[in-house]
């Protein structure tokens, strides 16, 4: 469901960040919203912005959801509310448990958290840099670019 034009240009943003920094290093896919994800046995998410590694799936399914969950999956929230906050908490957690790092994308207070599988939450401010990780390794962008 699509939230604002804000968020689109946020999430703009990202994928041509991640999607130029994938096809440099030829590390696989980056696929936008209209892309959706088997997430364990009953959900199906369609990420803002994913990544999937040609190491674990050398070609992404050409109709339905991708078989594979992604690598990474980024989700920009905004506005947030209470009852938004509930399924993304829902979402973060079905995606951790299949492998999944999850950044969550805050516009409204230019913030990011980090969730990779087995390691403690990370919180990024706009003074921070985003860096991707185990899943991109080398990948790294000052969030003031994102947010800009």
């Amino acid at each position: 469901m699509p939230s604002n034009p804000y968020a689109s240009k946020i999430s703009a943003r990202l994928v041509k960040l991640i999607l130029t920094f994938v096809d440099d290093h030829d590390l696989g896919h980056v696929t936008t919203e209209a892309g959706g994800y088997k997430i364990g046995f009953h959900e199906r998410y369609a990420p803002d912005v994913a990544f999937v590694s040609k190491a674990r799936q050398a070609q992404l399914n050409t109709s339905g959801y991708n078989d594979v969950p992604p690598d990474l999956a980024v989700d920009v929230e905004f506005p947030t509310d209470l009852a938004s906050e509930k399924r993304l908490r829902y979402k973060v957690t079905s995606y951790l448990n299949v492998g999944t790092t999850v950044w969550v994308v805050y516009p409204e207070t230019k913030a990011v958290e980090i969730y990779a599988p087995g390691q403690p939450v990370q919180f990024l401010s706009e003074k921070d840099t985003l860096t991707g990780g185990d899943v991109l390794k080398g990948f790294s962008v000052p969030l003031t670019e994102v947010f800009k």
